[in-house]
């Protein structure tokens, strides 16, 4: 019997920012490949946002953002965060300080942190205290917001390979 066969439950990761139009689900897209490529199947991701408007789409610059790298946001509409979201994950990360204190109001606990300091683990060097929000900003903006939500998904899947690889 293989591990994954083991395994009772998957890994469940929440990605938290503001609307979520753009920095989450852009994180989301980038996690679901990332995970595949790893071959992690029982890893599930979802995002989620502390003022979203349920069913929105991803703002069009984010679609842009993501299209270039090869990920569409087509398919997405925004949720709220709520208490059972929260309680669904596994994980918690957030793109800024006021995100992880609205999740940690919700119940998330331990379980929550910002991307940034997850992804930094023990070397910070580099990473900025927050994914600042590109909404309303140009393209270049959200393509460098895209781009560092690469290298920190990158990063704290790396720290999550012990937890969660087959």
């Amino acid at each position: 019997m293989n591990a994954e066969q083991t395994r009772p439950e998957g890994f469940k990761l929440l990605f938290v920012c503001s609307g979520n139009t753009c920095r989450s689900p852009m994180a989301e897209a980038i996690a679901r490949r990332a995970a595949d490529a790893r071959g992690w199947r029982h890893f599930e991701v979802r995002s989620a946002g502390t003022g979203a408007l349920a069913g929105s789409p991803a703002s069009a610059r984010a679609q842009a953002a993501a299209g270039r790298h090869g990920l569409s946001l087509e398919d997405h509409r925004a949720s709220p965060l709520t208490t059972e979201a929260v309680a669904w994950a596994d994980l918690v990360l957030t793109m800024s300080p006021g995100h992880l204190i609205r999740t940690l109001e919700l119940g998330a606990g331990d379980k929550a942190a910002l991307l940034t300091a997850f992804a930094a683990g023990d070397d910070p060097e580099g990473i900025p205290d927050s994914v600042t929000d590109p909404f309303g900003g140009s393209e270049q903006e959200y393509e460098d917001t895209f781009i560092l939500l690469e290298r920190l998904i990158a990063r704290a899947l790396q720290r999550l390979e012990i937890i969660v690889a087959p």
